[in-house]
C-alpha cells in the first residue's frame, strides 16, 4: 500500500519555495484541469501582480489526432504580455513530459518569455521527453498499472489518489 503525502501540505511547501524567486516580471499560467486548480491556490498566496493565466493545450498535444477533443474543452486565457516575462508554468502531476511540451509550444504562440519554470505538485517519473520540474512538491513511486491523480473536493481542498489496478 502506497501512502501518499497531503496535497495541501505540498502546496504550502511550494509557496515557501516560490516566494524567493518571484520578480516583478513573474507571471503564472496553470494548465487545465489539475494545474489550473493548483495555480488558483498558489497565485494569491504568492501575491503576483499579473492576473493568473489558464491554458488548455488540447490542440497542441502530439496525440490529438488519436484522442480528439475532450468533452469539455476550455479556452486558453492569458491576459498579460508573455514576451520577456518570467513564467511559472503550473501542472499537477508530471509524468511523460508531453503535456509540458505541448504547453511550451502554445506559449511561444503568445511571445517569447524570458524564462519558463515548471511547478508541479508531484513528479511520478516515467519521462518520455527530457523535461523536469524546477519546483516540485514531492516525488511519488507509482505501482505498475496505476495512475496518480490530483482531486479537488467541493471546498477546493486538493488531494492525491492512486487509481487503477
Amino acid at each position: 500500500m502506497t501512502t501518499l503525502p497531503d496535497a495541501e501540505t505540498l502546496c504550502a511547501k511550494l509557496v515557501a519555495e516560490l516566494r524567493s524567486v518571484i520578480k516583478p516580471s513573474t507571471a503564472m499560467i496553470g494548465l487545465y484541469t489539475g494545474g489550473a486548480w493548483l495555480a488558483k491556490k498558489l497565485h494569491p498566496q504568492l501575491g503576483l501582480s499579473t492576473p493568473l493565466g489558464l491554458m488548455d493545450i488540447a490542440f497542441y498535444r502530439d496525440d490529438y489526432h488519436k484522442q480528439g477533443l475532450h468533452h469539455d474543452p476550455k479556452r486558453t486565457r492569458i491576459a498579460f504580455e508573455v514576451e520577456g516575462r518570467d513564467l511559472l508554468l503550473v501542472d499537477d502531476i508530471l509524468y511523460t513530459g508531453r503535456t509540458v511540451r505541448a504547453a511550451m509550444n502554445e506559449l511561444f504562440d503568445y511571445g517569447r518569455p524570458a524564462s519558463i519554470s515548471l511547478v508541479v505538485l508531484a513528479d511520478r517519473g516515467g519521462r518520455q521527453l527530457p523535461i523536469c520540474a524546477q519546483y516540485c512538491g514531492t516525488r511519488v513511486e507509482v505501482p505498475e498499472g496505476q495512475r496518480l491523480r490530483m482531486k479537488r473536493n467541493a471546498e477546493g481542498r486538493l488531494s492525491l489518489e492512486l487509481e487503477g489496478a
